[in-house]
């Protein structure tokens, strides 16, 4: 019976082995490295979920009344800006706000009447500039990445923007690599570079050679089909399967806990793996580490695109959902916030201490970052 692994596999030094060599330092502190990598990627993984229930159900709501509540302050900044009694100073607050607040809003709701009001207080075209601002994004991309992305793209979608300039720096990377490896092939090769690639070779089949042991001997002793006892058979398959998985991906620690767990190696023979075998083993293993940490990477990237994450904010998985619950807590005091500024506005007095306080902060703001 499968006996859960409880104790990570680590090379210990015998009664004739004072120290560890360098290679069975390296084993252990690939195993480390490698263990500790898999228990923050299951982190996340068990996370992340929990974070998308609870920014869905409690976060998201609050999102779109806090859109709702700027849209209903536009339209009242709007109407406020038509009161008598406003000096120049103030109505020029006024329609520069309506300008930050419109024009954010317009992108993210593609509202028409918010275009309206931001043309009309902007003196300008809210489409036009939307174009523009694309426009350049397509420029910067040719004159960065130096291609082309063609004349038929939607001009008023960054997201066919970023699409397209993805899928053609693709294709040009593509190209470079067939381009490189053409002349590669009609480069005429010294002799140290066929020595070196006959080494890398061999060093490769020797690796594969070292998983495909592993596998044959617990595939040996796995096999359902050998198997008459139909619950020891079910339970063989499903060892089996994780066997395989493990085989597929190259997953040298897996094999090498299944054989710990199965019993069919123990500590003494962890012990006095091969200098060789463990060169082959370490080769893996480096592998397997530079795997997990682009997994990893790649978790955490998506994770923050899909959430709008700043890339500097530190984030753990331990740390999820006390960040999101700060978040919550913040925009529910914006929303309190906003309703009170939209009570504010029914007195023109009220409006004007408002403004006021508003040129205020901008003037604080202006001196903390004189630039």
């Amino acid at each position: 019976m499968l006996k859960p692994q409880t104790k990570p596999i680590c090379i210990t030094t015998s009664k004739d082995q004072t120290h560890l060599s360098k290679e069975q330092k390296a084993f252990n502190a690939l195993i480390k490295k490698i263990d500790a990598k898999r228990v923050l990627l299951a982190a996340w993984q068990e996370m992340t979920p929990l974070y998308q229930i609870k920014y869905a159900s409690d976060m998201r709501p609050l999102i779109e009344t806090t859109q709702c509540l700027q849209m209903d302050l536009v339209h009242a900044l709007d109407r406020a800006c038509q009161q008598k009694g406003l000096s120049s100073t103030e109505r020029r607050t006024i329609r520069d706000l309506i300008c930050d607040m419109a024009g954010g809003l317009a992108a993210a709701r593609g509202d028409a009447a918010l275009k309206d009001i931001y043309n009309k207080h902007s003196g300008s075209d809210f489409d036009a500039e939307e174009a523009a601002a694309v426009q350049d994004m397509k420029s910067m991309f040719e004159d960065e990445f130096g291609v082309d992305l063609g004349n038929d793209i939607d001009m008023s979608s960054p997201d066919e923007l970023f699409k397209r300039a993805h899928a053609h720096m693709q294709e040009q990377q593509e190209q470079n690599d067939a381009d490189r490896q053409a002349r590669d092939a009609k480069r005429k090769k010294s002799a140290k570079q066929i020595a070196k690639e006959a080494q890398q070779i061999a060093e490769e089949q020797q690796t594969s050679q070292s998983i495909r042991e592993l596998y044959r001997k617990l595939a040996s002793a796995l096999h359902p089909d050998r198997e008459p006892d139909s619950a020891e058979r079910e339970r063989k398959t499903a060892l089996m399967q994780r066997v395989n998985q493990a085989y597929d991906q190259k997953n040298l620690l897996l094999l090498l806990e299944l054989q710990l767990e199965l019993e069919h190696i123990d500590q003494a023979t962890i012990d006095n793996i091969s200098a060789s075998r463990l060169k082959h083993y370490n080769k893996i293993l480096k592998e397997q580490l530079g795997e997990l940490e682009d997994e990893l990477y790649h978790t955490e990237g998506m994770f923050r695109a899909q959430f709008g994450v700043d890339p500097y904010t530190q984030l753990t998985p331990r740390t999820l959902m006390r960040y999101l619950a700060t978040d919550i807590a913040e925009m529910q005091l914006a929303i309190r916030g906003l309703k009170n500024d939209l009570r504010v506005f029914q007195d023109i007095k009220q409006l004007k201490a408002w403004l006021k306080a508003i040129r205020v902060h901008q003037i604080a703001d202006d001196l903390d970052c004189p630039f």
